[in-house]
């Protein structure tokens, strides 16, 4: 049978983790949360420091860089390989399209829509990076700065990342890590040095981007515990907060994606729903929606020269470096954790829905979330009375923006406890996410659909928890943007890689579909093959269609007549020096699969898989044969083929396997012929019956 390219990986039988990428990220991490917690002086002017560098020699690469990202995913989409399924072509999604809205969402935004969805509609409105201030030009401005830094360029980045890992882990067999996107780049080095590297930077990208959406939300929480409660804000209460948010999210953790993170993540979003259907009720409802639309057009109208604005000519380096540098930093840090969640919870979406889905889903509640409550504060701030302070104690205190603002709105008591809550349940879902993502990431896994040991999630939510606190001491909020923009840097660069890995693996599928139009037709159910007569075949098709095989009825064709076949041509193709296996599964999973091994280029796998069906309503049956029947389908390297090769006899059969394999031959013929796509895909025969 063809292998992996990495032995060692393809035949680990239990989950472990994997050394190089633990202990070089964890002893990282560690050592400097000891350092800004020891020497805070001496850290926060070397962070700052660093920051400063990067800023003016790296702040226009980052804007290069989303446009980027986010032109590749489109145009991959609205390709003909956006009808690929992230996933053998059999599969289909785990997750129905709420649930998976909900979970995307909760993962990709969290505690910082809350945080800035006051905060920064005011600070732009109040202190623009051009134009006059607190006038009806820069509350529209305001807004538009908000959308971009909240809108399509970001979750452009998650789409990458996502789409990248869930083609390579479901479709081809890798690791669901970082270094399986670089694999048709570098081939087997991936598991070397190279590939140690890339994950070591991702998961210390994913490690500072979780951080800093943490710390900010600590932050808030800390002023609305405040608030309400009187609890000092300092950093004693601050690291308290942190450990019980730790606590949390490893009890959720634990429970995995489809118990703990699934049903926080439905409530988080049900609930910022109910209050964002509160404050436009209770507020100026048609000014609010009027203002909606208007925003929506100014930031699609203005897009491109938002996205390229560098203000090279006079530019504001503070806001630069503390918002849209910033924001797309953060967003480049945080690509390889809800990347990666994103592909956990994709499989078997077409990258066409996925990309799709990923882009508009959340734009549209982004829209919606930042316009209703960034409008009402902005009216709030030029046209409300008694709230004259309002707006710059939100601007220079970001964190009791919006507690400040839910004063002014009815029910303060149960919004404020409401925001609480939400604030409480994002913290949750950010930070078991993020531990699951990291165990992930620093694990050798089974297959791509296994997590990481829930002791690992439980070492990671504690050490997400002491690099929050740590970023907190050494600082505050400054510190946590700084070291965002620090670290997202490299991971900047590893995504352009990723992207040349993903166009030259889809290249190659490209070049598959070529061969399958250009091959010849496989429907053998209705040829007529040398001695037989058209009429016994149209009768042999009818008794075909009108057959629904028991479980035992396809047990014994798999011996009797598929496994035969099969023999036939292993034993023609060993005669000629060809390396063919005949693989028979196990009682649980029962199936044949004939592998052809062929050299230095992509292997031949054909597999006949029993799938069971609902047997239908105008099947004619007897009353004991049950409520199933079942099909025998073919599935080669891509997944599934959909057709059913029950009662085939042993000559159709065989015709089959050579009508898969000359087609395959063709695939690896045009390949050759067309230069710079020869990228050899890792074979995995087993992922094709998944």
């Amino acid at each position: 049978m063809a292998t992996a390219p990495d032995d060692v990986q393809t035949e680990v039988h239990k989950d472990r983790i994997n050394p190089i990428v633990f202990y070089g990220s964890a002893i990282g991490i560690v050592a400097f949360a000891l350092w800004t917690m020891l020497f805070t002086d001496s850290a926060s002017a070397a962070i700052n420091a660093v920051l400063s560098w990067i800023s003016d020699t790296f702040g226009w690469f980052y804007f290069v860089a989303v446009v980027a990202y986010l032109v590749f995913v489109i145009a991959i989409a609205t390709s003909r390989l956006g009808k690929l399924r992230l996933g053998p072509a059999h599969s289909t999604p785990d997750f129905n399209i709420v649930t998976w809205a909900a979970m995307l969402f909760s993962a990709g935004i969290g505690i910082d829509l809350i945080f800035f969805c006051i905060a920064e509609p005011v600070t732009q409105f109040l202190a623009p990076p051009d134009g006059d201030p607190a006038t009806v030009a820069a509350a529209r401005r305001a807004m538009e700065l908000t959308f971009l830094h909240w809108g399509l360029s970001g979750w452009g980045v998650y789409t990458l990342v996502g789409m990248s890992l869930a083609f390579f882990s479901y479709r081809h067999g890798l690791p669901l890590t970082i270094r399986s996107a670089l694999y048709p780049i570098f081939g087997k080095r991936i598991h070397g040095a190279i590939g140690h590297s890339v994950d070591i930077a991702a998961v210390l990208g994913t490690l500072f981007g979780i951080a800093t959406s943490l710390g900010i939300g600590i932050i808030q929480l800390n002023f609305g515990l405040s608030y309400m409660f009187g609890l000092p804000e300092n950093t004693t209460t601050q690291a308290v907060l942190a450990v019980l948010i730790v606590i949390f999210s490893a009890i959720s953790a634990v429970t995995g994606v489809d118990k703990g993170i699934r049903r926080l993540s439905e409530f988080n979003m049900l609930l910022a729903l109910l209050l964002l259907l509160f404050v436009l009720f209770t507020g100026k409802t048609l000014f609010l929606l009027n203002a909606l639309v208007m925003n929506v057009g100014d930031y699609l109208s203005h897009f491109i020269s938002l996205s390229m604005n560098t203000y090279a000519f006079d530019p504001p380096t503070d806001w630069l470096n503390g918002w849209t540098v910033f924001f797309w930093a953060w967003w480049i840090a945080w690509g390889p954790f809800v990347g990666l969640f994103l592909a956990r919870i994709s499989r078997g979406r077409t990258i066409r829905q996925f990309v799709a889905g990923t882009l508009i889903l959340p734009l549209a509640f982004m829209m919606a979330w930042m316009s209703i409550m960034g409008n009402s504060a902005i009216d709030m701030v030029m046209n409300g009375t008694g709230v004259a302070d309002f707006g710059e104690q939100a601007m220079n205190n970001p964190g009791s923006a919006i507690y400040l603002f839910l004063q002014n709105v009815p029910w303060v008591g149960l919004t404020t406890v409401v925001v609480t809550l939400l604030a409480i349940v994002f913290f949750v879902t950010s930070g078991d996410s993020g531990s699951l993502v990291l165990s992930n990431l620093t694990s050798i896994l089974r297959d791509p659909n296994h997590d990481a040991p829930a002791w690992m999630r439980v070492l990671w939510a504690a050490i997400i928890g002491v690099l929050t606190l740590a970023l907190l001491m050494a600082g505050g909020l400054g510190a946590l943007q700084s070291a965002v923009v620090i670290t997202g840097l490299p991971f900047a660069f590893v995504l352009f890689l990723m992207m040349l890995g993903l166009y030259k693996a889809l290249k190659v599928e490209g070049l598959k579909e070529d061969s399958l139009q250009r091959s010849m037709a496989g429907h053998l159910s209705g040829r007529t093959l040398p001695g037989e007569s058209a009429h016994r075949n149209w009768h042999q098709r009818l008794s075909r269609a009108l057959s629904f095989a028991s479980r035992e009825q396809v047990s014994r064709f798999l011996g009797d007549t598929v496994k035969p076949a099969m023999e036939e041509i292993r034993d023609v193709l060993s005669d000629q020096g060809y390396p063919v296996t005949l693989v028979e599964g196990d009682a649980a999973e029962e199936h044949l699969e004939l592998n052809v091994g062929l050299g230095g280029e992509q292997d031949f796998t054909y597999q006949v898989w029993p799938r069971q069906c609902a047997m239908p309503a105008f099947s004619i049956r007897d009353t004991h044969a049950g409520t199933h029947y079942y099909r025998l389908e073919v599935h080669i390297i891509e997944g599934g083929q959909g057709y059913d090769v029950y009662g085939y006899s042993q000559e159709q059969l065989i015709a089959d396997i050579l009508d898969q394999y000359e087609r395959h031959l063709l695939f690896l013929h045009i390949q050759r012929e067309q230069p710079g796509t020869h990228t050899v895909m890792p074979d995995d025969p087993a992922s094709a019956g998944r």
